[in-house]
């Protein structure tokens, strides 16, 4: 198997807890990612037959190819929850530009009107069951997935709902537009949307902590824009900041951290989701909104923070500016620990391979 690595690595999931959280400063660079596109798995796989040796007719072939490249991409676990938790959605369609697009091209939700806006659409809405939801991917890698590596509790692998995601989910059900006037008309109606879905995220948590190989809850709910929450701080203290306490206490009463993945500038709420949710770690930083390296100044003393090689930069500059940026970060951000690199957000497919593969190679060369 070709590498476009100079220094390998080995999973190491013990060494990847003890530094999300903050125990020393670790020995070598860990990575995170919330995700990364299909587009770019595959691209990575063929150029350097990362799944040789792997039957494509094997019915658990997608969790050993899982396996298979987060190993190779030096990452020390796998994501995985439930599958089959769909939560339909009323949905826009647009082409892919980017150049690995989506064949199918892009959707998008509708931010005017959800498939919720009425007692009636409430009452009639199809919730999904986490009873009955397929544990089936988390069954398998129980038993099989490498010893040195973990699970990233969170979404199905196949399909199914983000982990965690109270106020996406919110505002995916009822449309943004019509959760803004519901706040002030129909509040008791946010509210029983908001007890539903915390009734359904207790349910899925309870049974991704029956698994040991689950070492980390991430939960994924975007809630703000560039200058602020989409919502009132108030408003999210009253509806959602409540649900994740709940859910960081379940996570850490197992003994898991809580990593919150959440995009937009949460300036307003940081001591909230550090002092009376609990979070253990927040990922996702953009450098017009926080860089990361700020970050560390500011928050990582009390929690972990991930990733933060901005998606602007990581898309648009060259391979030597992106191994600058990289040495920068981890000059910041790796001492005393509570640091993983990655993106700013995901890798997305309109960011150049060849980058994101140069700056997991940068954080493998790197020694403090």
């Amino acid at each position: 198997m070709d590498s476009p690595f100079v220094i390998p690595i080995q999973p190491d999931a013990e060494a990847f807890l003890r530094c999300l959280r903050r125990e020393r400063t670790p020995d070598r660079v860990h990575f995170f990612e919330l995700y990364l596109d299909p587009e770019i798995q595959q691209a990575i796989c063929n150029r350097y037959d990362v799944l040789n040796g792997l039957d494509p007719n094997d019915p658990y072939y997608p969790l050993r190819r899982q396996i298979r490249l987060q190993a190779f991409l030096g990452y020390d676990y796998v994501r995985c929850g439930l599958d089959g938790l769909q939560m339909p959605l009323k949905m826009i369609e647009a082409a892919d530009t980017a150049e690995l697009g989506h064949a199918a091209g892009r959707q998008y939700e509708d931010e005017h009107v959800g498939p919720i806006t009425t007692w009636k659409e409430f009452e009639t809405y199809p919730w999904p069951d986490p009873t009955r939801a397929s544990g089936e991917a988390l069954e398998w890698y129980e038993t099989n997935l490498p010893d040195e590596m973990c699970i990233v509790g969170s979404s199905g692998y196949a399909s199914g709902i983000g982990f965690g995601r109270f106020f996406k989910s919110l505002m995916s059900l009822m449309g943004y537009e019509t959760l803004c006037f519901s706040l002030y008309e129909h509040r008791d109606l946010v509210a029983a949307i908001m007890a539903k879905l915390v009734e359904l995220y207790r349910g899925v948590l309870e049974r991704l902590l029956t698994f040991e190989r689950v070492k980390v809850i991430l939960a994924n709910d975007d809630m703000g824009f560039k200058t602020g929450p989409l919502i009132s701080p108030d408003d999210l203290r009253e509806l959602t900041l409540p649900a994740h306490t709940l859910m960081a206490g379940m996570a850490h009463a197992a003994g898991r951290p809580y990593v919150l993945h959440s995009c937009g500038n949460l300036a307003l709420i940081m001591g909230d989701l550090i002092d009376n949710v609990g979070i253990d770690a927040k990922h996702s930083f953009e450098d017009v909104i926080l860089n990361v390296r700020e970050a560390k100044a500011l928050y990582g003393d009390r929690i972990a923070v991930l990733g933060g090689i901005d998606m602007d930069f990581i898309a648009r500059r060259s391979e030597a500016d992106v191994r600058a940026r990289v040495r920068e970060t981890l000059d910041t951000c790796m001492p005393g620990g509570g640091y993983c690199l990655g993106t700013g957000n995901t890798v997305a497919n309109y960011i150049p391979v060849d980058n994101y593969l140069v700056m997991l190679d940068e954080g493998r060369r790197y020694r403090a």
